[in-house]
């Protein structure tokens, strides 16, 4: 999901989103504390998809 598609989205939406991403970034971890992760960049792309949602849902709140 681009920034300009994450802008579009609502509050509940956002808010959505950065639970199932939280719950991505859980199971990431478990499955590379267990070396069963294959891609190890998807943590880092997993916590940045989060840190994206959760400045658009600052930006949100703030024009509000």
């Amino acid at each position: 999901m681009k920034i300009t598609e994450m802008r579009e989205l609502n509050a509940d939406e956002l808010n959505t989103h950065i639970e199932e991403a939280h719950k991505t970034l859980f199971g990431a971890r478990f499955k590379h504390s267990m070396h069963q992760l294959d891609n190890t960049a998807e943590l880092r792309q997993l916590r940045h998809r989060i840190a994206q949602l959760k400045t658009v849902l600052n930006e949100k709140s703030k024009q509000a």
